[in-house]
């Protein structure tokens, strides 16, 4: 067996949900993960999805489509963050800023927006994996563990308090809180948080997923934008937190 063959036999492993009422985008999707590797499971109404993931909880990544004809796709992000932490994709029309503000807050990882090339939402799903796999890695060691002005971040757990309380933090928020605090006194910019955490080729500076992920981040630590305790923007060049 080749090296492209075994990857594509762990791929199959793999399950990906796709949630998309348009039978010829969701079947050009399919093609293409499936060329990729992957099994995908298909649906094309919310409650067709919410079905799919009752039968079949060993998926792996959920893309789902915003505007359906029964539940919004919203909802089922919602619900499926109640129970799972895998990566979400939203599939957002181009024009609707707020879906691609609201999904991010409600806890999906990323957005694809229409039209998009199949070849990007492979690599996305690709990359989430990537970034899936690392966060739920065994641990190497068990004192791990970041502190920071009332700050506590433990990557072997994946867990954060802050002045000894629960933060309740999505996968891509617990890696970029992470990530800056590794690199606290210097300043990082989107492009390099995007790629530590992605690994994405396909970044670009109109897309604005990190500047949505730290606002939610501050809004759950408490923090501000104008007079910032913790994580403080660089204008122009990206975010920091203070040694």
């Amino acid at each position: 067996m080749n090296v492209r063959n075994k990857q594509e036999g762990r791929n199959m492993m793999k399950k990906i949900l796709v949630l998309e009422d348009e039978i010829s985008i969701r079947s050009f999707v399919v093609i293409n993960l499936n060329r990729a590797g992957y099994e995908v499971i298909e649906a094309g109404t919310g409650a067709e999805a919410f079905e799919k993931l009752r039968i079949h909880p060993d998926i792996k990544v959920a893309i789902l489509d915003i505007m359906l004809p029964d539940i919004n796709g919203l909802a089922i992000c919602q619900m499926i963050r109640k129970k799972y932490t895998y990566p979400v994709i939203m599939l957002t029309a181009k024009e609707t800023e707020t879906d691609k503000i609201t999904g991010l807050t409600l806890g999906a990882d990323d957005y694809v927006t229409k039209p998009f090339r199949p070849l990007e939402l492979v690599a996305r799903v690709k990359a989430q994996l990537r970034r899936y796999k690392k966060y739920n890695a065994a641990p190497m060691q068990t004192d791990d563990v970041i502190t920071h002005a009332g700050l506590v971040i433990d990557i072997n757990t994946h867990e954060c308090w802050l002045n000894d309380k629960p933060l309740s933090l999505t996968p891509t928020e617990f890696a970029i809180l992470r990530l800056l605090c590794e690199r606290k006194g210097n300043v990082v910019s989107s492009e390099e948080l995007f790629h530590g955490i992605w690994k994405d080729e396909y970044y670009n500076k109109s897309n604005n997923t990190i500047t949505i992920h730290i606002r939610n981040l501050r809004e759950k630590m408490g923090d501000t934008a104008d007079n910032p305790k913790y994580i403080k923007t660089v204008w122009g060049v990206g975010y920091r937190i203070e040694k």
